[in-house]
């Protein structure tokens, strides 16, 4: 699976973005999707997940309430709504595919996008 993720850019506090992740058909829907990000000086970290059959999702606690994970398996994308940005948002968004039925670690994931940057002005 190839994975190429879009909708980045520069908003402001409160605002709203929808970022999306275009996969090679090759088999999505066998995959567990996730959605990480990684700002400067930071470690990746894991903002949601969603299961193979869209049926499902997790999300980090940062998230919760204001993200929401989703998918199209007809159309081979996946997408993160994000809304009521902070500036703490701010970071490189990065899509992944995992053969796990659940994951939320990035050692479980083995497919990356190149990312695409989310930034939040005050």
């Amino acid at each position: 699976v190839q994975l190429t993720e879009s909708g980045g850019g520069l908003v402001q506090a409160g605002g709203s973005l929808k970022l999306s992740c275009a996969a090679s058909p090759r088999a999505f829907s066998s995959y567990t999707m996730g959605w990480f990000r990684q700002a400067p000086g930071k470690e990746r970290e894991f903002v949601a997940g969603i299961s193979k059959s869209g049926l499902s999702s997790d999300y980090a606690d940062s998230a919760k309430g204001r993200f929401t994970i989703s998918r199209d398996n007809l159309g081979n994308t996946v997408y993160l709504q994000m809304n009521s940005l902070k500036p703490e948002d701010t970071a490189v968004y990065y899509c992944a595919a995992s053969p796990h039925f659940s994951a939320t670690m990035s050692a479980q994931f083995e497919m990356w996008g190149q990312g695409t940057q989310v930034t939040v002005s005050s």
